[in-house]
C-alpha cells in the first residue's frame, strides 16, 4: 500500500482508466463517442503544455502563478504585430515566444538571485503581464493570417495540431527529465536545495532557468491557443495557473519540491478535463463547476501532505 501511495502516477492512471468506463456506461451516446474524447484532448493540450513547465518548477520547489496571464500576452502581442503592423507570421510568432522567455527570465533573476519569494513575485508579475495583455490584445483581435491560424487548426489522423505539439513536448520533456544530468539536478534541488549547492550544482542558474523553460512553454501555448481560436483575447488563460498546479499536484508532485514525472502532469490534466467534460454532459451548473474545482485542488494538497506523512 505504500509503494502503491507513492506512485502517484500509477493510481491516477488507474482512477482515469475507472472514470472513463463508468463515464461510457452512464453517458453511452455522448461520452465514448471520437468527437467527445478528441475534444477533450484538445482542450486539454494547452494546460498539458503549460504543466510540463509547472511540473519541472514544483519539482524544483517552486511554482509560477503568472503562466495564465503569459499565455493571454504572448498571444496577444504575436496577433497585436500580425493584425496592426502586419509582421510575418514568423517573426510575430518569435516575439512572442521571446517576450515569455524574457518574463521567465526576470521571473527567475529576482527569485533565484535576489530571494524574492516565488508566491509574491509571480503573483505580482501576474498582474504586470495581464495588464500587458489587456493592452496589446484590447477587446480582441480577430482575422489574424491564414498560416498562424494553421498552427492550431489543421489536423493529423483526424486531431488538431494542438493534441499533437502537447504529446510532443510531454515525451521531449520525459526524455530529458529522465535521461539528461542537467534535468535530474532539479530533483536534487527539490530535495534539499543547500546540499545541492555544497554538491557543485549551481542551484542559481538552475532556478532561473526553470523559470524560463516554465514561462517558455506557456508562451507556446499562448501562441497555440490564439492560433486555435482564431482570435486573441486579454481574458485568455485566466484561472489557467490554478487547474495547472492542481493537475501537476494530482499527477505527483509534491509542493515541498523533489518529487513528480513529467508523464504525471498529462495525467493530471487529462483528468481534470475528463471531469469538466463529465460536468457539461451531466449539465452541472457553471457555478458548480467552480466549486467542484476548487474542491479537486483542496483534495490534491490534501493527498500530498497525506501521502508525506505515511512516507514520512
Amino acid at each position: 500500500m505504500k509503494t502503491l501511495l507513492q506512485d502517484r502516477v500509477y493510481t491516477l492512471a488507474l482512477t482515469i482508466a475507472l472514470v472513463v468506463v463508468v463515464a461510457s456506461l452512464v453517458f453511452p451516446q455522448n461520452f465514448p463517442t471520437f468527437e467527445n474524447l478528441s475534444q477533450v484532448l484538445l482542450n486539454l493540450s494547452i494546460d498539458t503544455i503549460v504543466a510540463v513547465g509547472m511540473m519541472l518548477l514544483l519539482v524544483a520547489g517552486a511554482f509560477d502563478l503568472s503562466v495564465g496571464a503569459v499565455v493571454a500576452f504572448s498571444g496577444g502581442l504575436a496577433a497585436a504585430l500580425m493584425y496592426h503592423y502586419a509582421v510575418p507570421v514568423p517573426l510575430a510568432v518569435a516575439a512572442g515566444l521571446g517576450a515569455a522567455l524574457g518574463i521567465g527570465w526576470v521571473n527567475g533573476l529576482l527569485i533565484a538571485r535576489v530571494g524574492i519569494n516565488p508566491m509574491i513575485q509571480t503573483l505580482a508579475m501576474m498582474g504586470i503581464v495581464r495588464g500587458g495583455a489587456l493592452m496589446v490584445s484590447g477587446a480582441g483581435i480577430q482575422n489574424l493570417p491564414y498560416w498562424f491560424n494553421a498552427l492550431g487548426q489543421s489536423k493529423l489522423l483526424g486531431l488538431q495540431m494542438p493534441i499533437w505539439y502537447m504529446l510532443l513536448t510531454v515525451g521531449v520533456f520525459a526524455f530529458l527529465a529522465n535521461r539528461t544530468p542537467f534535468f535530474r539536478r532539479y530533483y536534487y534541488i527539490g530535495a534539499n536545495a543547500r546540499a545541492a549547492e555544497l554538491s557543485g550544482i549551481r542551484t542559481q542558474r538552475m532556478m532561473t532557468w526553470a523559470f524560463v523553460l516554465s514561462a517558455g512553454l506557456a508562451g507556446v501555448a499562448g501562441i497555440l491557443l490564439a492560433s486555435r481560436l482564431g482570435a486573441a483575447m486579454s481574458t485568455s488563460g485566466r484561472g489557467l495557473e490554478l487547474r495547472v498546479i492542481t493537475a501537476v499536484i494530482l499527477g505527483g508532485a509534491s509542493l515541498a519540491g523533489g518529487q513528480g514525472k513529467i508523464v504525471g502532469a498529462l495525467l493530471g490534466s487529462l483528468f481534470m478535463g475528463l471531469v469538466g467534460n463529465l460536468m457539461v454532459i451531466a449539465r452541472v451548473s457553471g457555478y458548480w463547476q467552480e466549486i467542484i474545482l476548487g474542491l479537486i485542488l483542496i483534495g490534491a494538497i490534501w493527498l500530498d501532505q497525506a501521502v508525506k506523512r505515511r512516507v514520512g
